[in-house]
This record gives structure tokens, sequence and C-alpha cells, in this order.
């Protein structure tokens, strides 16, 4: 007799909440790993959009979605599966786990596939919905991943993280296929944090690169934004060798790097002169840093962790510090060594 291990086992009907970009890329993912997949959407345009083109125009457009995806408003229609992949920004989640939880079977997977640190309460997203389904069977997804690239198929690698490992397990059969490799942890700390955080020096970056500081000061800021990361990840209860990978560096560096990066290009933006006022106040996507920046700053106090970039980036949000003069004040902090 064959033994059946966890990771031959899949969640065959997937449910995605939230069809903005990132959760239509995951149900293209979804549907062409070979499971059933109902997409919900709060917008009805995005819904007809799906129904009669394939195509979601308003979050993902030009791009053809696998016919498998059925888009949906009823919320219950949706929660009605295996697995559900929750894509609704973070300071939305725990109003949407509320709205759905009435809905759901006994035995699902909650996955958190937003990025972000709850600003009322300065929980991590897996604290939000421990606190909010504390019997859920929960994992979070998380990695260097852009919507468009993942719905048009380009290599992508991801970090599943789960408390049990047989979630994990089953979510990475359930979801990776050729072109989308999910690894899987059961560090649910390490993968939250380093998908909240990075969105925060993913911004600091843009900065320096708005007020055409050069390559070399980039360069700098990431790897001592990721010193930074690590401290905290580590007083947290996060594991070292967990932000080494996907979901802490590897995020990291593509969200620090790249003007694809809605953070990024957010701090590009504020380097050239660009008022928050104006950038904040625009009909553009979220920007998940400045949601992230001040409740970060309250987990390190809380850990006794010193964040002097992630401050920075953070008073230059609040207005508390032109863009320049933040660049400066940290260029002049007092010399030490390296790893402290």
């Amino acid at each position: 007799m064959t033994e059946i291990t966890y990771s031959s086992i899949v969640y065959e009907k997937i449910g995605v909440i939230g069809a903005g970009a990132w959760g239509t890329a995951l149900a293209c993912v979804a549907a062409k790993a070979g499971r059933r997949v109902t997409l919900w959407a709060m917008e009805p345009d995005v819904v007809d959009s799906i129904t009669r083109t394939g195509k979601n125009e308003r979050f993902l457009p030009g791009t053809p979605l696998p016919s498998e995806i059925h888009a949906t408003n009823d919320l219950a229609v949706a929660a009605k599966a295996d697995a559900l992949l929750i894509a609704t920004p973070a300071q939305h989640l725990r109003d949407m786990l509320h709205r759905f939880a009435p809905h759901l079977t006994d035995d699902a997977a909650l996955v958190l596939c937003a990025k972000g640190i709850e600003r009322a309460s300065g929980l991590l997203l897996t604290e939000v919905l421990a606190e909010t389904l504390p019997r859920a069977q929960a994992a979070i997804l998380s990695g260097p991943s852009f919507a468009r690239d993942v719905a048009n198929d380009f290599p992508t690698a991801v970090t599943i993280a789960a408390a049990r490992m047989e979630v994990a397990k089953r979510l990475q059969a359930s979801l990776g296929h050729r072109q989308f490799r999910p690894y899987v942890s059961d560090d649910v700390v390490a993968v939250a944090l380093g998908g909240a955080a990075k969105n925060v020096y993913a911004i600091g970056c843009g900065i320096a690169d708005g007020l055409g500081l050069g390559e070399s000061a980039r360069a700098a800021l990431l790897a001592r934004s990721f010193a930074e990361l690590t401290r905290l990840g580590e007083a947290m209860g996060g594991r070292a060798e967990t932000f080494m990978g996907l979901s802490g560096l590897g995020d990291l560096v593509l969200s620090a790097t790249s003007s694809s990066s809605r953070n990024f290009a957010f701090g590009q933006k504020l380097g050239q002169g660009q008022t928050l006022r104006m950038l904040l106040t625009s009909d553009g996507p979220l920007i998940e840093g400045a949601e992230t920046a001040r409740p970060l700053l309250v987990r390190a106090h809380k850990h006794g962790v010193e964040m002097p970039i992630a401050a920075t980036v953070a008073a230059v949000l609040d207005s508390a510090l032109p863009p320049a003069a933040a660049l400066d004040q940290l260029m002049n902090r007092p010399l030490g060594p390296e790893r402290k």
C-alpha cells in the first residue's frame, strides 16, 4: 500500500478574495495549477469584464485570464472553497475576515496574500487572523513577485509559511506549477514581517534614487535596511535564515530596486520633489509602505530594537522631515560596528 503524504493531497477548489492585480494574478496561478478557481471582486465592473472579455481591465489590463476562473460578487460563493487566498489590502483584512467568516467550512485553509501591519493595532496580518479566527488553518504567502509577471506566467518563486507544515505542503502542491515555485516554511513571523517591512525600505530606496544619490547609496540603504529587518525579526521570534530567503532579502531587493514597485516609485517621486499631499490623494494604487511605517516602529519600540532607516522614512511620511534632510540625517549618524 502506497503511503499518502500531505504534499500529494491538494486543495481542489480555490477561492480568491480580492480581484485587484495581485488577487487576479493568484487566481491565474491556481487555475494554471489545475485547480477550480472562484475570484471574488467587490466591483461589479470587474466581474463583468472578466466574465465578458476574459480580462480584468480595471486592475490588470491587457492580460488574458484562464477560462477556468469564475468571477463573482457573491462572497458566500467564493468562500465555499477548500482554500481561500485572501488578497484584500492589509488595512481591510479584519473587516473582510468578519464578512466571510459565516460562510467558511471548518477545514478550509486561509492564506494571507497581502503585505503589511494593521495600523490601528500594530499587529502583523497573521496576528490579525489569529485574533479574529483563532481556529483557522492559517498560512501566509509572500515573496518577490509582481502581479503582472505572475499573471503572464513569468518564472516566480515565493514562500508559503504555516505553523502546521502539512497545511503549507498542501498549498505548495495545490499552487505550484512549472512557472510558479512555492517553497514552504514554518517561520510565520519572519515571512509576515519580511513582506510588511520591505515596503517601508523600498520607499527609502526610492527617495535616495529620486534625489539622484547614485547606486552606491541605494546599495548601502538596502544592506542596512536588511540588517534592521533581521534584528527586529529575531527579537520577535523569527529566524535569521528565513530573512535570507525569498520572503525577506528576495522581496526587499525586488521592491527596493525597481520602478515597477509601487513603493519604490512612490519614494522616487518624493525624492524628486512631489508632495505627500499630491501623492497620497491621487487615484493611484495603494502604497502599503506608507501605511506600515509607523506601526513598524511601534513594534520595534516594543521589542527594544533601534531602526533608524525605518524611523527616517516614517518621519518623511509624517512630514516631519523633508527627504533631503532625512537622508543627510542618516549619513551623519554616529559610526559603529556593522553587525549592530
